[in-house]
């Protein structure tokens, strides 16, 4: 490369960083919400199944340096503390590779940073093997506690804690929210999010009439443009929602800042992952999305992403969503949104995706469709927002979630449309 074409690439990339850096600044939320750092012990949380109570607690980036001396997470690695205790009759053993199956050994984490040394144990691995859990047993009456070091994961950690005696197999999910991201739907107050009069409790023939009700599509801020279709609907509380996409490999999505757009500008020039990527808002019901999940595969140019309305109508007592998925192919930079997708036209497709990831993932209790934006052909498609083009059969996917696990094989089917007759 000349030294001409380095200086323009220089100046073209110093101009958008500093569009992007504007653009947050002027879209963030004031103040951003996020979760408060402090002794991650003030954070732990307890669960207890047939006589054996588990407690679990996640250290921040900031917290795990100040206890570990080493900027593990910059490293890619988190460390997750366990207490185990046993009041059952029987030994009770813990199954690490059920917590994360590339969990790294206490050595090995303190070999990282460490300058080469003929000593067979130095003090730093004496110190990270103190820490760690240094056997799997508990026996009855007793306890067991330390750190298991993972790979990382960012806004909220999700593990198994398995445990295995002479009689049983125990599996306890966990679900942990860790400062250090600003987290799109931390922001919102789910118990205000309506007056108390203003939520209606519908039957099933008005919920099938108050769905294919809804608007075709997502709105521009001002409210004139039409954009995605709205092609999906889902059942259940905000916390089951939040836990079955976190549990089928969905991750959260943070909020536009300074942070955030430095990091969207560095994936967005190198092609690398951003798991927690900001995504531009889009509207229904006069406001922008209340959370958004993302599920990348290989970079930021590539992912499934989703956004989520509440409405105000209830099914069964359970709150009722309405939302819009789509894949990405494709980003490109905007001044305005800090990036903007080029998405498969195919939305149909994605939709469907869906409906199998967490029904794998046993996240669903009953699914089913009603009818929605209505069919747009392959020859005749539609365009969003950002003029990318767009077609469908024209329903609208409805998952019910599920509050716990719930084998696939148990999946009800919600006759209320046949679309693919």
């Amino acid at each position: 490369m000349t030294h001409e074409r380095r200086k323009l690439l220089g100046a073209l990339l110093s101009i958008a960083l500093v569009s992007i850096l504007v653009s947050a600044c002027a879209s963030a939320p004031s103040p951003v919400a996020s979760m408060p750092e402090g002794d991650f012990r003030q954070r732990i949380v307890t669960q207890e199944v047939d006589g054996v109570r588990v407690s679990a607690g996640v250290p921040s980036a900031q917290e795990s340096k100040a206890l570990f001396g080493k900027p593990l997470y910059k490293r890619g690695i988190q460390p997750v503390w366990l207490k185990i205790e046993n009041e059952r009759d029987l030994p009770v053993s813990f199954l690490p590779v059920g917590l994360d199956p590339m969990f790294y050994s206490a050595s090995e984490v303190a070999f990282i940073d460490q300058p080469e040394s003929r000593a067979p144990v130095s003090l730093a691995s004496r110190f990270f093997v103190d820490q760690a859990m240094q056997k799997l047993m508990v026996q009855p009456g007793d306890e067991l506690s330390g750190f298991i070091f993972t790979r990382l994961d960012e806004g909220t950690k999700t593990f198994n804690v398995d445990l295995l005696d002479a009689e049983r197999f125990t599996s306890l999910t966990f679900f942990i929210p860790v400062p250090g991201l600003a987290i799109d739907h931390y922001n919102v107050d789910w118990k205000n999010l309506y007056a108390e009069d203003e939520w209606v409790e519908l039957d099933t023939e008005r919920l099938i009439e108050t769905l294919e009700g809804f608007a075709c599509c997502v709105k521009d801020k001002s409210g004139e443009n039409t954009g995605d279709p709205l092609n999906l609907v889902l059942i259940g509380t905000p916390r089951d929602v939040y836990t079955a996409f976190i549990r089928a490999g969905w991750d959260e999505t943070e909020s536009v800042t300074r942070a955030s757009a430095w990091k969207t500008f560095k994936s967005f020039v190198s092609g690398g992952e951003y798991r927690y990527s900001p995504v531009s808002n889009l509207y229904v019901f006069d406001r922008p999305q209340d959370v958004a999940f993302q599920r990348a595969r290989e970079n930021i140019h590539e992912r499934n992403h989703l956004r989520l309305w509440m409405s105000r109508a209830t099914y069964q007592g359970l709150p009722v969503w309405v939302g819009q998925i789509s894949r990405d192919i494709g980003v490109r930079f905007t001044r305005k949104t800090i990036t903007t997708h080029k998405i498969d036209p195919n939305v149909d497709e994605t939709r469907e995706f869906l409906l199998e990831n967490l029904g794998y993932a046993q996240s669903l209790k009953a699914f089913g469709y009603t009818g929605g934006v209505g069919a747009v052909p392959l020859e005749e498609p539609r365009g969003n927002l950002t003029g990318d083009p767009w077609f469908t059969d024209g329903y609208r996917l409805v998952l019910w979630i599920s509050p716990k696990p719930a084998p696939i094989s148990k999946l009800e089917f919600l006759p209320w449309r046949m679309p693919h007759e």
